[in-house]
């Protein structure tokens, strides 16, 4: 029965993450996410059911639209196969259950944001904005979930971070944006105090390694622009799944 349960997630998970896919392309160009139906963007072709098959398709047709041929975005299949396999991993650890109701939802956001700011530079106002209130909802009206963390520390949460990220905006003096300290913000609502620090603090160390990585390998020169916004999602998606375990073991030094 739970094998049933993990490839019946598995495949809900490549299913939304198709939508992921659409929302990351359109909502930074200011489209809807349901009109018009899914075409190729280089010969405006409508797209089949065929052509839609999440990860099947792609390998499929070899990365390439059927029509015109032009290549389709890498990752669009990695969105795919990573939401696909964290949805599993979320079945395993939540089962059928609020918790699981609450972490997908959480967890496909901070994707999204990750990929466009990845892709675009962009934090997106129509994005962060609604979902600082559903954190802020979700905080009212389901505080006994674990990772939720109630209508006190969420507002607090929310606070230090958009106030420890105004403070290193300031500090760097643009070497990090005003789209992070919004993110920053967002992040606390969703994880609240304290787990917001370590939150921060991992989202550093990731965006360090990060940047050492591209230095390294010359895909990026010191004075281009690295986003951070990608290092703060994956953060926060870390600390969603083990913040419970990072933070006893953080105490545990102490």
């Amino acid at each position: 029965m739970e094998a049933a349960g993990i490839a019946i997630f598995t495949v809900l998970g490549v299913i939304i993450a198709s939508f992921l896919n659409v929302c990351i392309d359109r909502i930074p160009e200011g489209q809807s996410i349901v009109t018009p139906p899914s075409h190729c963007p280089s010969c405006q072709r409508r797209l089949t059911a065929r052509d839609l098959i999440p990860v099947i398709s792609y390998i499929w047709l070899r990365g390439r639209c059927r029509y015109c041929r032009s290549s389709i975005p890498r990752r669009v299949l990695i969105v795919e196969m990573a939401t696909g396999a964290l949805f599993a991993y979320l079945y395993l650890q939540y089962g059928l259950s609020a918790e699981l109701a609450i972490i997908t939802p959480y967890c496909c956001l901070f994707i999204v944001l990750m990929v466009i700011d990845l892709e675009k530079g962009l934090i997106l106002n129509r994005i962060v904005y609604p979902a600082m209130v559903a954190a802020l909802l979700v905080s009212v009206f389901l505080p006994d979930i674990a990772f939720v963390p109630g209508i006190k520390n969420a507002p607090i949460g929310g606070g230090i971070g958009f106030g420890l990220g105004l403070l290193v905006a300031i500090l760097s003096r643009g070497g990090m944006g005003f789209g992070d300290v919004k993110m920053a913000a967002l992040m606390g609502f969703v994880i609240g105090y304290p787990r917001i620090f370590f939150t921060l603090i991992l989202g550093a160390i990731i965006g360090g390694i990060i940047a050492a990585v591209l230095l390294a390998t010359r895909k990026k020169k010191r004075k281009e622009g690295i986003p951070f916004g990608p290092a703060l999602a994956a953060a926060t998606i870390v600390t969603l799944l083990w913040g419970g375990e990072i933070l006893t073991w953080y105490l545990g030094l102490f």
